[in-house]
């Protein structure tokens, strides 16, 4: 495929807008490992990277004290617009933070390609999965909220880390009435018998590449905890100082949850039972919204509903004080063996005498 021969900006722009723990982090991977390929295909990555999307998508929704991230990361959505302005192959943006946007803030950035054939891609989960999911990231990321405060509505970060960002139905009401239903394309989350690169099967199929001709790895790398670890870093994040988005990233996420908390045994986290109904009522209330408006569904649309709990998740209430001294004995032992391995010189047994 060739890019088209097209002076007026893109004749389309694909807008991947979430949601979080959807496989995103997956096919960003695959994206930006073959942006070549994709530009060749037709399909603008613009951009430095990864980052400068997570800039944009935090620029549209007006973050305040952007700046603190990086200099640069004040006016990164203009940046992006304008590079894909300039281009005659289709453009794409992708992040999940997107999804956090405002009613107003999502029409600005579809009226910011009024030239353009906007598409909105929405990758998606279950309701319970989705807000489980979503809290452990936030956890990982700094919050000291518990779940029970998020599904109340408290938001664990920012608006990227709360109901707002997690609730699909809403996030479709305040993005889909900004473009028309068919292009609106909902991407559920393949199941676990399914191959493992049918997600991003489904994806490239959206944005008009051929899927076999890209190099994708068999599963995404964005690590889980088990419900104890979890809540040992809810704890242990309620006495760290004011952290940097960088070393939040770095050290918190980067080291300790999925560097060392990853690798303890672990125990699957799910939703407790008292919430059961209420979040398949979210499922069924999507379905119906996908179907009454007329949503593209690449994928299997049943899949957006919950189905029975299975018995080998824990709710967080169940953690016990045993497990978390045991989880965090270990996580101390491991980490006073990186910060002697780091030492340049370790004293010797004989030198300690």
């Amino acid at each position: 495929m060739t890019p088209r021969a097209h002076l007026s900006g893109p004749r389309r722009v694909f807008l991947h807008i979430g949601l979080p723990k959807t496989g995103t982090t997956y096919l960003q991977g695959i994206l930006w490992e073959n942006r070549r390929r994709l530009a060749a295909d037709g399909v603008f990555l613009p951009g430095f990277g990864h980052r400068e999307h997570l800039w944009a998508a935090l620029d549209l929704a007006e973050r305040p004290r952007l700046a603190r991230r990086h200099r640069a990361a004040p006016g990164a959505w203009k940046r992006l617009v304008e590079e894909c302005r300039g281009q005659s192959a289709d453009g794409l943006i992708t992040h999940e933070f997107l999804c956090a946007a405002s009613r107003e803030q999502a029409a600005r950035a579809v009226a910011d390609f009024a030239d353009s054939e906007v598409h909105l891609v929405i990758t998606a989960r279950d309701a319970a999965g989705m807000v489980t999911a979503g809290w452990q990231e936030a956890v990982k990321n700094g919050t000291t909220v518990s779940l029970d405060e998020v599904i109340a509505g408290k938001p664990a970060g920012g608006p990227e880390f709360s109901m707002r960002a997690w609730d699909l139905a809403d996030v479709l009401d305040r993005w889909g009435e900004h473009v028309p239903a068919e292009r609106v394309h909902v991407l559920p989350m393949p199941g676990p018998d399914s191959p493992r690169d049918l997600h991003w099967h489904h994806f490239a199929g959206v944005i008009g590449v051929d899927p076999a001709s890209y190099d994708a790895p068999a599963a995404g790398a964005n690590t889980s905890l088990g419900i104890v670890q979890v809540e040992l870093l809810r704890r242990v994040n309620q006495h760290l100082p004011p952290y940097s988005a960088l070393d939040r990233g770095t050290w918190l996420r980067g080291y300790l949850a999925e560097g060392r908390l990853a690798t303890q045994a672990r125990q699957r986290g799910g939703l407790p039972e008292r919430y059961r109904e209420e979040f398949l009522a979210r499922d069924d209330a999507v379905l119906a919204l996908v179907e009454e408006r007329g949503y593209d569904v690449v994928g299997d649309l049943e899949l957006l509903r919950g189905g029975v709990p299975d018995p080998a998740e824990r709710v967080p209430s169940s953690v016990t004080a045993d497990e978390l001294v045991d989880s965090a004995a270990q996580l101390v032992a491991d980490i006073l063996a990186d910060v002697r391995a780091s030492t340049s010189q370790v004293p010797t047994r004989r030198d300690a005498t």
